[in-house]
């Protein structure tokens, strides 16, 4: 059962100074400097200097951890306050949203995990109720929340990927010297940083969304 639907021990709640908000702390400094590979029990409790058996009062396995650190960085994610139209309501999360998965590139890639806890509920909440205050409801609006949702995290696994492993200038020089097999490419000016940026692409791609039939 996932960690949001069992209730955190007793025992655990007694066993200061090692808490379950010091090990999400630390699990998530972890996973920054070395991605989610690099993340297992032993190497967390060396972090927090207790010994492994110490953090299983407070967590059953590493998918505990990956769960309390993905919710960890949605805390990130301001919610703004319920003033602006509904579409700049949903631009501004889902800014924070991206801003926050590009901070934590190894955040996005565990988001199909079971997204219960309190953070990321919060933030679904806000979403749908912008998205119902523009007009939608019944499967449109479960429709849309994917939409935006999946467009959110694919950006910023894209994004972050790209910025590790590729040189975006060297790749669009491949593109361009062979123009017979990629005409439209070339012609478009794919991958070429200069025509625009990830932040209008984000936010052109967040708006098509909001357009769809449905939004009022």
């Amino acid at each position: 059962m996932t960690v949001w639907l069992r209730p955190e021990p007793a025992r655990a709640r007694r066993t200061a100074p090692l808490t379950r908000e010091r090990i999400v702390t630390a699990a998530v400094s972890l996973l920054d400097a070395q991605g989610v590979d690099g993340l297992t029990m032993r190497r967390l409790a060396e972090a927090l200097g207790v010994t492994a058996t110490a953090l299983y009062w407070h967590v059953r396995t590493k998918d505990d951890v990956l769960d309390l650190a993905v919710d960890e960085v949605f805390g990130e994610v301001v919610l703004p306050p319920v003033v602006g139209f509904w579409r700049e309501d949903v631009l501004a999360l889902t800014r924070g949203w991206r801003a926050a998965m590009l901070r934590h590139p190894w955040a996005a890639g565990l988001i199909g995990r079971p997204m219960l806890g309190p953070n990321v509920l919060a933030r679904t909440e806000f979403l749908q109720a912008a998205l119902v205050r523009g007009g939608f409801g019944g499967v449109e609006l479960a429709v849309v929340t994917r939409l935006v949702a999946n467009f959110v995290i694919g950006a910023a696994v894209t994004e972050a990927t790209w910025r590790q492993v590729s040189d975006a200038e060297a790749a669009r020089r491949h593109i361009e010297a062979d123009p017979s097999a990629y005409p439209t490419l070339v012609v478009s000016g794919h991958l070429d940083g200069a025509l625009w940026n990830d932040d209008d692409l984000f936010e052109r791609g967040i708006a098509a969304i909001l357009a769809m039939p449905g939004a009022s």
